[in-house]
């Protein structure tokens, strides 16, 4: 359920600039407030939310594209949850994260690659900004259990993720023009 909230855990976010074209756009600005927005949307209970961002190139991604999804292309995000959150039917919200003893929820790790995103932002007529708001949530949602592969789970998904951006200001990033 998406929360009206504007409270929300404290964020621990953890950004490596492989290429030094992502200082352009603040991305640690950008990347923070889009995962302190959906960790508040969603509810998650927890004192600190911990996750790591790697902001890289078309060729670093793509290795990373082939080593852990077998396909030889670079893409714009990809996510590596800490757990293993999916909902056990399709359509379904997953399970929520839970903090350790500490109060801390690691969530894991996301890479988003500079020129796809570039090229994509271009494409939708989007500043660079927006769009990787758009990834950045869109990459924490993959972090907590939610997917696009099946109809029902890409429905809720991406509900979820026009209700965050909304709530950021941002226009519906799946409403054909």
């Amino acid at each position: 359920m998406i929360s009206d909230g504007d409270n929300g855990p404290e964020v621990d976010l953890d950004v490596l600039l492989e290429d030094s074209r992502w200082e352009a756009i603040v991305l640690e600005t950008i990347a923070a407030n889009a995962v302190k927005a959906t960790v508040t949307a969603l509810n998650i209970e927890s004192d600190v939310i911990e996750l790591s961002l790697l902001a890289c190139d078309d060729a670093r991604i793509a290795v990373l594209n082939s080593t852990f999804r077998d396909k030889i292309t670079p893409t714009n995000v990809l996510s590596w949850p800490a757990e293993d959150l999916a909902a056990a039917e399709e359509g379904q919200m997953p399970r929520a994260p839970k903090a350790g003893f500490d109060g801390v929820t690691t969530l894991g790790d996301v890479a988003i690659a500079y020129e796809t995103c570039a090229t994509e932002a271009e494409a939708l007529g989007k500043p660079m900004a927006e769009h990787v708001t758009h990834l950045v949530v869109h990459g924490v949602l993959h972090l907590l259990g939610y997917d696009h592969i099946r109809d029902p789970d890409a429905a809720l998904m991406q509900g979820i993720e026009t209700k965050i951006l909304g709530k950021m200001g941002l226009d519906d990033p799946y409403r054909a023009e």
